[in-house]
């Protein structure tokens, strides 16, 4: 990959500037709604079951969400092209404000499943679109700055939701959780209008939108994939569990085969050349299913370490601080040589963290191991965010026609969310497969 990190690279004052700051609002602003919302709940679920009951659906709340984002994130590129970034974001505003009020006002657990799946769906179109325009909107010299803008509201999500979350909780009121959400929508949705426009630019090398269609093989197959891998952690008996997980991961190698043969694909077909995409993605991939261990954390937090709600939610913040200090860091790199080596060293940055989370798992964990553990997640969270950048500016550029870049743009959300939602199942079936759980 040493030829990956030619571009020029813009400046900070260029993408938050005058030109460029409405855009790069609502960019991060819908990706900071997602991730915030995804993060919050986790902290608020302990609260929301002592009231409503359901404590057998908790993984579910965050699965659902998963689900409906997998299934969303396929169709953003068709989206985008028929419906331009104005009014493709507009719709992914109202449909989440709508879920998150049923949230908001939930009886019981069965109508807040339908509400995360709601979100979820609204969720990932607006995730999805975070990366897209970056494509379309911004030049391409600031394509690395901007996907560390926007992949750092992941890192932020992480940071403010599950404190924001542990507040809301430690005060009674996780109901009005859901609600400063519609409010925060409401307001992005009377900043899109003022700062995307109604169509996408489209150059001599774009797809006419009419012929843009949704691929809806590619969406059923992983849309089916994480829910087979998300429901392995119900059943007591580990060969269920086996053949669930399994049965999940066949049906992404199915996707793969089918995608690559669709005209509707989520995939570029440069992912399938010998170039260096596919490898991209996977990496982005792996980077990202690790990090969903963090939903366990404040859980982890209040049950092992005996933390108050607001304490465990703080916790849980280590890894997005990581994520977030790393990924500002690194994306000011400019020599190509440094970028590449400290991309290659990323993974194990991550998996140094994730052996001193391992490691410090204890019941009745006192103070200093509790603050072992958060650095541990730190530097979990800065092995994601050192390479998140790149990775992703590189996904952008090395695709072999021009006219697949907003595709290959687009699929950076869809593995991601795809990813998210395997890394969730799975640490779900590590922790319900035990006994104490």
């Amino acid at each position: 990959m040493t030829d990956t990190a030619t571009v020029a690279p813009g400046s900070w004052r260029e993408l938050l500037g005058p030109r460029n700051l409405g855009a790069s609002t609502v960019l991060a602003g819908g990706v900071a709604l997602y991730a915030t919302n995804e993060f919050l709940t986790i902290s608020l679920m302990p609260s929301a079951v002592a009231e409503i009951g359901g404590h057998r659906y908790y993984a579910w709340v965050t699965t659902v969400y998963l689900v409906g984002s997998v299934m969303a994130a396929t169709a953003v590129h068709s989206m985008l092209m028929r419906l331009g970034p104005r009014w493709a974001y507009l719709l992914g505003l109202s449909v989440f404000g709508a879920g998150s009020l049923g949230c908001a006002l939930a009886p019981s657990m069965e109508v807040m499943l339908v509400g995360r799946t709601v979100q979820g769906v609204a969720g990932g179109l607006l995730a999805g679109l975070g990366y897209a325009v970056i494509n379309t909107a911004l030049p391409s010299r600031l394509w690395t700055k901007a996907s560390a803008l926007v992949s750092a509201m992941w890192g932020i999500g992480t940071l403010i939701g599950p404190a924001a979350g542990g507040l809301f909780a430690q005060y009674g009121s996780w109901r009005w959780a859901f609600g400063v959400l519609v409010v925060m929508t409401a307001v992005m949705a009377v900043l899109v209008p003022i700062a995307l426009p109604g169509r996408a630019d489209a150059g001599p090398d774009v797809v006419p939108a009419a012929r843009v269609r949704i691929p809806v093989w590619s969406l059923l197959l992983l849309g089916a994939a994480a829910l087979l891998v998300s429901i392995a952690g119900i059943p007591h008996d580990p060969r269920a569990t086996a053949a669930l997980v399994v049965a999940g991961v066949a049906l992404v190698a199915v996707f793969v085969v089918v995608d690559r043969r669709l005209t509707a694909s989520v995939l570029p077909p440069s992912a399938f050349g010998p170039g260096p995409l596919k490898w991209i993605y996977l990496t982005l991939g792996a980077l990202m299913a690790a990090t969903m261990v963090d939903m366990y954390v404040p859980l982890f937090g209040q049950r092992l370490g005996h933390l108050t709600p607001v304490a465990a939610g703080f916790l849980g913040a280590g890894l997005a601080i990581g994520w977030t200090v790393g990924e500002i860091c690194s994306a000011s790199l400019t020599r190509p040589r440094v970028i590449v080596r400290v991309v290659a060293v990323a993974p194990l940055v991550m998996a140094i963290g994730l052996a001193i989370g391992a490691l410090t798992q204890h019941t009745d964990a006192g103070p200093a191991l509790v603050a072992v553990w958060a650095i541990g997640l730190v530097i979990t969270g800065s092995g994601v965010g050192i390479a998140w950048p790149h990775l992703s500016a590189w996904a952008m550029s090395k695709v072999d026609d021009p006219a697949e870049g907003p595709a290959a743009a687009a699929a950076i959300n869809t593995v991601q969310v795809i990813s998210a939602a395997f890394g969730a199942a799975l640490a779900g079936v590590v922790v319900n497969v035990t006994d104490t759980g």
